[in-house]
């Protein structure tokens, strides 16, 4: 398999790159890596991502009709996260809007842009609309931790909007120039950290990576990042969240909109919120070892006297906040409260629900504990 704008980078600095030469494992030192994403700033490779461009006269109001979120009311120069919902008001998509003019640009998880293309494309009929894959040119860097915003400005001379304290503007559009070419930079949560992506494109990607790494970043992997984002209580697509899952079970309430109309699942979305009734939800639990736990294993509890299976695991990792195991998984109704425990699999291991965010300083996840 082909590998990413800076796998050949990544290899001839050392990288531990997964079997899929795609994915950055680690640059050799999780801990330091983990102590500059809380304390400074880290890069991660996200060059792979997919990417749509809707243009065209009725590209917002065609998109405000089908997605999710509030497109209509997204700004010029602005960015959302979105969600495109089956029928059933479950998740098929899962991405982020940047409006540029009168553009919309819709960066997708890799591998999931061809598929997103024939969704919009079969609810596209006489709209005044354009639909491009803009894949082939979109190659962001994440950049996430405490100095992410004072990294990317030294880094391409760039600043991002700020308010008047200083502090770098929610989900703000800037683009400039960097190494002779355009770039984009957009402020959004990495990981369940503050952070941005920043686009130069597949020929400047390596440039712009070292340019960053030069201004104080330190390069991480994926084994950092999943640590970061199960600390926060994030889901991941594709990982734990698929077709089978409502927004309001992911905690994805930051993707949609109960006060903008109609769009594809609000009927369904809209009755949730009315009347409650989730099966499951996403929690994080404390496990009582760090040995790594598979995903889809089984978090049973004594409920009347008779062990239930009452949960499922979706992400893992060692939390250096907790020094322990630290899992996501998806919890039945009545049983979601901050210090339930449930034994592990066939034990003996346990589990316990823990607040989340885990990591002091982690952007909080939308929803809270029934």
């Amino acid at each position: 398999m082909n590998g990413t704008a800076l796998t050949a980078l990544h290899e001839s600095a050392g990288a531990r790159l997964a079997a899929d030469a795609r994915t950055v494992l680690t640059y050799g030192d999780v801990p330091a890596e983990y102590r500059a994403a809380t304390e400074s700033a880290v890069v991660f490779d996200a060059t792979d991502r997919d990417a749509l461009e809707v243009s065209g006269a009725e590209a917002g109001v065609f998109l405000n009709r089908l997605l999710a979120n509030d497109v209509k009311q997204l700004a010029s120069a602005r960015s959302q996260r979105n969600l495109l919902l089956s029928a059933k008001g479950k998740i098929l998509f899962d991405f982020e809007v940047a409006r540029v003019g009168e553009r919309y640009l819709l960066s997708l998880p890799p591998g999931t842009g061809a598929a997103l293309w024939k969704a919009l494309d079969t609810y596209l009929f006489a709209e005044k609309v354009r639909l491009t894959d803009v894949g082939a040119g979109h190659a962001p860097i994440e950049i996430a931790g405490p100095r992410a915003a004072d990294v990317v400005r030294d880094a391409v001379g760039v600043d991002v909007a700020r308010d008047e304290h200083g502090v770098p503007i929610e989900r703000a559009v800037a683009q400039g120039t960097f190494a002779d070419g355009p770039i984009t930079i957009i402020e959004l949560p990495v990981a369940g950290s503050p952070g941005f992506r920043v686009d130069a494109g597949p020929e400047r990607a390596s440039v712009l990576w070292r340019a960053l790494i030069a201004a104080g970043a330190r390069p991480a992997g994926v084994v950092v990042r999943d640590i970061l984002r199960v600390e926060a209580g994030v889901a991941s697509p594709g990982v734990d969240v698929d077709e089978n899952v409502y927004p309001q079970e992911a905690r994805a309430e930051a993707g949609f909109r109960l006060d903008k109309g109609c769009y594809i699942g609000q009927e369904v979305v809209a009755k949730i919120d009315t009347y409650g009734g989730l099966n499951k939800r996403l929690v994080c639990l404390k496990i009582s070892h760090d040995d790594p736990i598979a995903r889809g294993t089984r978090l049973c509890r004594l409920d009347d006297g008779e062990w239930r299976d009452l949960g499922v695991v979706t992400s893992w990792a060692y939390s250096f906040v907790l020094d322990t195991g630290l899992v996501l998984a998806y919890v039945k109704r009545r049983h979601q409260k901050v210090g339930t425990e449930f034994r592990v699999g066939d034990g003996p291991a346990t589990a316990v629900i823990v607040p989340m965010p885990v990591r002091s300083g982690a952007v909080p996840p939308t929803g809270e504990f029934e």
